[in-house]
Protein backbone atom coordinates (compact mmCIF):
# COMPACT_ATOMS: atom_id res chain seq x y z
CA UNK A 1 0.00 0.00 0.00
CA UNK A 2 2.85 2.23 0.58
CA UNK A 3 3.99 2.29 -2.99
CA UNK A 4 0.47 2.92 -4.21
CA UNK A 5 0.34 5.93 -2.22
CA UNK A 6 3.63 7.41 -2.95
CA UNK A 7 2.94 7.01 -6.99
CA UNK A 8 2.09 11.05 -6.12
CA UNK A 9 5.53 11.69 -6.21
CA UNK A 10 5.83 10.39 -10.00
CA UNK A 11 3.30 13.36 -10.83
CA UNK A 12 5.55 16.30 -8.64
CA UNK A 13 8.13 14.82 -10.70
CA UNK A 14 7.01 16.17 -13.75
CA UNK A 15 6.50 19.88 -12.43
CA UNK A 16 10.09 20.00 -11.82
CA UNK A 17 11.34 20.37 -15.21
CA UNK A 18 8.33 22.45 -16.44
CA UNK A 19 9.40 25.78 -17.91
CA UNK A 20 7.19 28.96 -17.87
CA UNK A 21 5.34 30.31 -20.21
CA UNK A 22 1.93 32.40 -20.28
CA UNK A 23 -0.76 34.32 -22.19
CA UNK A 24 -3.65 35.92 -20.25
CA UNK A 25 -7.50 34.65 -21.13
CA UNK A 26 -8.74 36.83 -23.31
CA UNK A 27 -11.75 37.08 -22.12
CA UNK A 28 -10.30 38.67 -18.91
CA UNK A 29 -7.56 40.81 -19.67
CA UNK A 30 -5.26 42.58 -17.06
CA UNK A 31 -4.56 46.80 -16.57
CA UNK A 32 -2.43 47.96 -19.06
CA UNK A 33 0.42 47.67 -16.41
CA UNK A 34 -0.02 43.94 -15.58
CA UNK A 35 -0.53 43.27 -19.21
CA UNK A 36 2.86 44.70 -19.92
CA UNK A 37 4.29 42.59 -16.99
CA UNK A 38 2.86 39.20 -18.45
CA UNK A 39 3.71 40.03 -22.32
CA UNK A 40 7.49 40.09 -20.53
CA UNK A 41 6.79 36.73 -18.62
CA UNK A 42 6.14 35.45 -22.24
CA UNK A 43 9.06 37.11 -23.82
CA UNK A 44 11.15 35.39 -20.49
CA UNK A 45 10.29 31.68 -21.85
CA UNK A 46 12.97 31.04 -24.40
CA UNK A 47 15.29 32.89 -21.75
CA UNK A 48 14.44 30.79 -18.68
CA UNK A 49 14.42 27.33 -20.78
CA UNK A 50 17.61 27.94 -22.00
CA UNK A 51 19.11 28.86 -18.89
CA UNK A 52 18.01 26.09 -17.34
CA UNK A 53 20.09 23.77 -19.63
CA UNK A 54 23.47 22.76 -19.08
CA UNK A 55 23.17 23.85 -15.35
CA UNK A 56 24.15 21.79 -12.34
CA UNK A 57 23.19 22.33 -8.59
CA UNK A 58 22.96 20.81 -5.45
CA UNK A 59 19.51 19.53 -4.10
CA UNK A 60 18.35 18.75 -0.69
CA UNK A 61 14.92 16.35 -0.49
CA UNK A 62 13.55 15.56 2.61
CA UNK A 63 10.67 13.04 2.56
CA UNK A 64 8.34 12.51 5.75
CA UNK A 65 5.57 9.86 6.68
CA UNK A 66 4.24 11.86 9.85
CA UNK A 67 1.96 9.00 10.83
CA UNK A 68 4.14 6.66 10.35
CA UNK A 69 7.23 8.39 11.73
CA UNK A 70 9.55 7.87 9.19
CA UNK A 71 11.68 10.54 7.52
CA UNK A 72 14.84 11.14 5.52
CA UNK A 73 17.05 13.82 3.55
CA UNK A 74 19.06 13.05 0.47
CA UNK A 75 21.77 15.41 -1.01
CA UNK A 76 22.27 15.23 -4.54
CA UNK A 77 24.03 16.45 -7.99
CA UNK A 78 21.40 17.72 -10.10
CA UNK A 79 22.56 17.74 -13.70
CA UNK A 80 20.41 19.88 -16.98
CA UNK A 81 22.11 18.76 -20.36
CA UNK A 82 21.84 21.23 -23.21
CA UNK A 83 19.06 19.12 -24.29
CA UNK A 84 17.26 18.98 -21.22
CA UNK A 85 17.73 15.44 -19.69
CA UNK A 86 18.24 15.63 -15.94
CA UNK A 87 20.64 13.14 -14.22
CA UNK A 88 21.18 12.73 -10.36
CA UNK A 89 24.58 12.07 -8.23
CA UNK A 90 23.85 10.96 -5.06
CA UNK A 91 26.28 12.84 -2.43
CA UNK A 92 24.79 11.22 0.50
CA UNK A 93 21.81 10.37 2.96
CA UNK A 94 20.16 10.22 6.39
CA UNK A 95 16.76 8.68 7.72
CA UNK A 96 15.01 5.41 7.27
CA UNK A 97 15.86 3.55 4.13
CA UNK A 98 12.12 3.22 3.60
CA UNK A 99 11.71 6.67 3.11
CA UNK A 100 14.64 7.00 0.75
CA UNK A 101 13.90 3.92 -1.01
CA UNK A 102 10.01 4.21 -1.84
CA UNK A 103 9.63 7.94 -1.85
CA UNK A 104 12.68 10.07 -2.30
CA UNK A 105 13.94 7.20 -5.34
CA UNK A 106 10.58 7.28 -7.13
CA UNK A 107 10.53 10.88 -6.73
CA UNK A 108 13.74 11.24 -8.81
CA UNK A 109 13.29 8.15 -11.37
CA UNK A 110 9.91 9.85 -12.14
CA UNK A 111 11.46 13.20 -12.94
CA UNK A 112 14.56 11.75 -15.05
CA UNK A 113 11.94 9.65 -17.18
CA UNK A 114 9.69 13.29 -17.61
CA UNK A 115 12.35 15.02 -18.74
CA UNK A 116 12.02 13.95 -22.59
CA UNK A 117 10.72 16.87 -25.04
CA UNK A 118 7.49 15.52 -25.27
CA UNK A 119 6.36 15.40 -21.80
CA UNK A 120 7.44 18.94 -21.31
CA UNK A 121 5.79 20.66 -23.98
CA UNK A 122 2.25 18.62 -22.77
CA UNK A 123 2.46 19.81 -19.46
CA UNK A 124 4.54 22.95 -19.92
CA UNK A 125 2.53 26.17 -18.29
CA UNK A 126 1.63 27.46 -21.90
CA UNK A 127 -1.67 28.90 -23.54
CA UNK A 128 -1.70 25.53 -25.56
CA UNK A 129 -2.02 23.72 -22.53
CA UNK A 130 -3.42 26.42 -20.05
CA UNK A 131 -5.48 29.50 -19.35
CA UNK A 132 -4.42 32.67 -17.23
CA UNK A 133 -6.96 35.16 -15.42
CA UNK A 134 -5.82 38.23 -13.56
CA UNK A 135 -6.43 38.76 -10.32
CA UNK A 136 -4.65 41.74 -9.19
CA UNK A 137 -1.78 43.34 -8.07
CA UNK A 138 0.44 43.48 -4.57
CA UNK A 139 3.13 45.23 -3.12
CA UNK A 140 5.03 48.40 -4.49
CA UNK A 141 8.27 49.97 -5.94
CA UNK A 142 11.15 47.48 -6.42
CA UNK A 143 8.46 44.20 -5.32
CA UNK A 144 5.30 44.87 -7.36
CA UNK A 145 3.97 41.24 -8.04
CA UNK A 146 1.06 40.31 -10.72
CA UNK A 147 -1.11 37.61 -9.62
CA UNK A 148 -2.66 35.47 -12.04
CA UNK A 149 -4.92 32.24 -11.66
CA UNK A 150 -4.11 29.30 -13.69
CA UNK A 151 -6.76 26.98 -15.18
CA UNK A 152 -5.67 23.98 -17.42
CA UNK A 153 -7.26 23.07 -20.01
CA UNK A 154 -7.31 18.99 -20.28
CA UNK A 155 -6.63 17.23 -16.75
CA UNK A 156 -3.60 15.79 -17.52
CA UNK A 157 -1.33 13.91 -14.67
CA UNK A 158 1.19 16.60 -13.52
CA UNK A 159 -0.99 19.32 -14.46
CA UNK A 160 -2.41 21.84 -12.00
CA UNK A 161 -4.60 24.25 -11.11
CA UNK A 162 -3.71 27.29 -8.67
CA UNK A 163 -1.99 30.56 -8.66
CA UNK A 164 1.35 32.29 -10.59
CA UNK A 165 2.82 35.57 -9.02
CA UNK A 166 4.86 37.31 -11.56
CA UNK A 167 7.65 39.97 -10.86
CA UNK A 168 6.73 43.40 -12.34
CA UNK A 169 9.92 44.74 -12.41
CA UNK A 170 11.31 41.11 -15.09
CA UNK A 171 8.06 39.14 -15.87
CA UNK A 172 9.62 36.33 -14.05
CA UNK A 173 8.13 34.44 -11.96
CA UNK A 174 7.97 34.26 -8.29
CA UNK A 175 5.88 31.35 -6.96
CA UNK A 176 3.99 29.00 -8.46
CA UNK A 177 1.15 27.13 -6.37
CA UNK A 178 -1.99 24.74 -6.21
CA UNK A 179 -3.16 21.34 -6.47
CA UNK A 180 -3.05 18.49 -9.18
CA UNK A 181 -5.98 18.09 -11.42
CA UNK A 182 -5.31 14.16 -11.89
CA UNK A 183 -4.97 12.16 -9.08
CA UNK A 184 -2.53 9.50 -10.03
CA UNK A 185 -4.06 6.82 -7.67
CA UNK A 186 -7.28 6.08 -6.33
CA UNK A 187 -5.83 5.98 -2.63
CA UNK A 188 -4.93 9.92 -3.21
CA UNK A 189 -7.28 12.72 -2.00
CA UNK A 190 -5.31 15.49 -2.62
CA UNK A 191 -2.18 16.22 -3.45
CA UNK A 192 -1.00 20.48 -3.00
CA UNK A 193 2.06 22.03 -3.65
CA UNK A 194 4.07 25.13 -3.57
CA UNK A 195 7.22 26.18 -5.78
CA UNK A 196 9.23 29.15 -4.82
CA UNK A 197 11.84 31.02 -7.25
CA UNK A 198 15.07 33.08 -6.74
CA UNK A 199 16.81 35.55 -9.35
CA UNK A 200 19.78 34.43 -10.05
CA UNK A 201 21.86 36.23 -13.30
CA UNK A 202 18.87 37.77 -13.93
CA UNK A 203 17.31 34.41 -14.66
CA UNK A 204 14.29 33.06 -12.04
CA UNK A 205 15.23 29.44 -10.97
CA UNK A 206 13.65 26.74 -8.79
CA UNK A 207 14.20 27.83 -5.16
CA UNK A 208 11.98 25.78 -2.85
CA UNK A 209 9.08 22.79 -3.63
CA UNK A 210 6.60 21.96 -1.19
CA UNK A 211 4.48 19.51 -1.78
CA UNK A 212 1.42 17.78 0.64
CA UNK A 213 -0.14 14.71 -0.05
CA UNK A 214 -3.64 13.48 1.59
CA UNK A 215 -3.93 9.99 1.84
CA UNK A 216 -6.91 8.28 2.19
CA UNK A 217 -5.56 5.09 4.53
CA UNK A 218 -1.66 6.64 5.91
CA UNK A 219 -2.72 9.91 6.08
CA UNK A 220 -0.21 13.08 5.33
CA UNK A 221 3.09 12.70 3.06
CA UNK A 222 5.58 15.84 2.77
CA UNK A 223 8.58 16.15 0.35
CA UNK A 224 10.11 19.77 0.49
CA UNK A 225 13.22 20.18 -2.63
CA UNK A 226 15.51 23.21 -1.91
CA UNK A 227 18.00 24.13 -4.74
CA UNK A 228 20.92 25.83 -4.25
CA UNK A 229 24.52 26.52 -6.22
CA UNK A 230 23.59 26.69 -9.29
CA UNK A 231 26.47 26.42 -11.59
CA UNK A 232 25.45 28.14 -15.05
CA UNK A 233 28.21 26.51 -18.10
CA UNK A 234 31.12 26.08 -15.63
CA UNK A 235 30.48 29.90 -13.91
CA UNK A 236 28.40 30.44 -10.73
CA UNK A 237 26.46 33.45 -11.45
CA UNK A 238 25.69 36.29 -8.92
CA UNK A 239 22.52 36.58 -7.50
CA UNK A 240 20.27 39.35 -8.27
CA UNK A 241 18.25 42.27 -6.92
CA UNK A 242 15.72 39.48 -5.07
CA UNK A 243 15.18 36.21 -3.96
CA UNK A 244 12.62 33.97 -2.52
CA UNK A 245 8.55 34.27 -2.63
CA UNK A 246 5.90 37.06 -2.05
CA UNK A 247 3.63 36.96 0.78
CA UNK A 248 0.36 38.05 -1.30
CA UNK A 249 -2.97 37.38 -0.72
CA UNK A 250 -4.67 34.91 -3.31
CA UNK A 251 -3.90 31.34 -2.63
Amino acid sequence: MKRVILQAYAALGLMVCLAPGALADPGRRPDPEGQRALERYVTSYSQVRDALRDVTMKVSIEAKLPELKKKGVLHALRKVSSLGKITYKVLGFEGDNMVKKDVIARYLQAEVKSSDQRTRRMLAITPANYKFRYRGKYGSGDWTLYLFEVIPKKKRLGMYRGWLWIHAGTGMPVRESGRLVKNPSVFLKRVDFVRDYAMIDGVAVPSVIQTQIRTRLVGPAEIRIKFHDFQFNGRRPEIASWTGAPQAAGN
